[in-house]
């Protein structure tokens, strides 16, 4: 859930952007001069990344530290969670004061790490690894004297996976994810030929989404219900507000390669897929008894429950993701555009941020960039994905996406060999895509410009 369910009744009927000359650009309908945006000039290199036609960026701020998750207050605040503390803080507010369209002012926040951000009903909220918390808003801003209230508070830290990343809906649920503590429920974590405990008792706490009251304060776990189960990690949520539906995408498990015979390096490299969710109350989209194949387009019984890569079983009756990804993309987060300011194709449509793989090896790395989703008035991808931000890692792609047999892979061979890794997304009031990096804390600013 991004600042962006705050934007619903907000429109931008005219933009205008500054161009290197100086002279504006018109990007829209003109009814009313005052209801015009000035959107500021871009970077020369788009910030170093690399666009859809039409598209220019901008680094809003820089060096904030490992970046996860952004929101965007209605007053324009941009605020960043990081993953490790920055002078103490875990949280990151920013302010363009003089409307040269990056920050000059940073206020440090709270003593949490963690991953979610979200803005909602005049408060912005965060989580840790063990909580989720949140600050009141005073004309966009956390006054140093307002508390951080506790939403749900005493999680137990988990090993792996601990990530709370959240969503709200409009009318106050708050979803969190419980990220399953282990791969795929094996008796023996990541070892080869330890089967997997059927049935799985890390679904019992974990491996779902859990349903909150985002408007009551010091909620425990057994406060909450398991609204999703099936879901080994789902660190990128949104609630789609066109649908009134919950969505998410689910991180695959790794090692298929640890059971050998049809599980080569290079099918553990590929698969299991990165699922695109649409999520129910009641869904069980079957981690850990099964994986995606997209390119079969079916769900196959896991090898740790007897699977050899042919057999569906129980897999049968599963839920299916609405689109699947190659396998350790890694997607961290996922936003529905609300905006004007975007050409009409986007509208209601989704950005997913793929923060990159760290084990297709020895195959190339795959991922970072951010891809844009058409969706149709049934709530589904209408087309196929896009590739809509590029060049984060800094390193050389060896194909585009369906093009060849290197699609999205890059010439990388570790992540730490990336100089950017794309995380969070958040939409700004005047319908500006912001996206976060988690390498060194930068955050770019995305505009529409009509110009390549």
């Amino acid at each position: 859930m991004k600042s962006t369910l705050l934007l619903l009744a907000m429109t931008a009927t005219v933009a205008f952007t500054g161009r290197h000359d100086g002279s504006p650009v018109k990007t829209g309908n003109s009814k009313s001069p005052q209801n015009a945006v000035t959107l500021p000039a871009p970077d020369p290199d788009n910030g170093g990344i690399k666009l859809a036609s039409g598209f220019r960026g901008l680094v809003f701020a820089d060096n904030l530290g490992k970046a996860r998750h952004i929101a965007v207050d209605q007053a324009g605040t941009v605020f960043v969670k990081l993953e490790k503390l920055n002078d103490g803080k875990g949280i990151v507010e920013l302010s363009d004061n003089n409307g040269d369209g990056r920050a000059d002012q940073t206020v440090m926040l709270g003593n949490n790490t963690g991953t979610g951000m979200a803005i909602y009903n005049g408060y912005v909220y965060a989580s840790s690894d063990t909580s989720v918390y949140r600050y009141k808003l005073t004309n966009g801003k956390v006054m140093e004297t307002s508390p951080a209230e506790p939403i749900v508070s005493g999680l137990t830290l988990q090993r792996q996976h601990a990530s709370k990343s959240l969503a709200i809906s409009p009318d106050g649920k708050l979803f969190v994810n419980f990220g399953a503590p282990s791969n795929a429920c094996q008796e023996k974590d990541r070892q080869k030929g330890s089967k997997g405990m059927d049935p799985c008792p890390i679904l019992e706490e974990y491996g779902g989404i859990w349903q909150f009251d985002a408007n009551k304060l010091n909620q425990h776990k057994a406060d909450g219900k398991r609204y999703a189960t099936g879901i080994r990690n789902a660190v990128a949520l949104d609630w789609n507000t066109a649908t009134n539906t919950l969505y998410a995408l689910q991180h695959g498990r790794d090692n298929l390669n640890n059971w050998g015979g049809v599980f080569t390096d290079e099918v553990s490299a590929e698969l299991p897929s990165e699922e695109f969710l649409m999520v129910k109350e009641g869904s069980d989209f079957g981690w850990p008894y099964c994986y995606n194949d997209h390119y079969k387009n079916q769900k196959f019984l896991a090898p740790e429950y007897g699977g050899d890569g042919s057999k569906i079983d129980r897999c049968a009756g599963k839920d299916k993701p609405i689109m699947a990804f190659p396998g350790h993309w890694a997607p961290n987060d996922l936003l529905f555009y609300t905006g004007s300011q975007f050409p009409a194709r986007y509208k209601n449509g989704a950005f997913v941020c793929f923060h990159g793989s760290w084990n297709r090896a020895p195959l190339k790395q795959g991922g970072y960039f951010v891809a844009f989703i058409p969706f149709g008035k049934d709530g589904r991808p209408s087309g196929k994905y896009e590739v809509f931000a590029e060049n984060f890692a800094g390193v050389a792609e060896l194909g585009k996406p369906g093009t060849d047999v290197n699609a999205g892979k890059l010439d990388l061979a570790s992540p730490g060999d990336a100089k950017a890794r794309p995380v969070g997304l958040a939409q700004g009031p005047d319908g500006s895509l912001y996206i976060s990096d988690s390498v060194k804390g930068k955050v770019w600013r995305v505009m529409y410009t009509a110009k390549k």
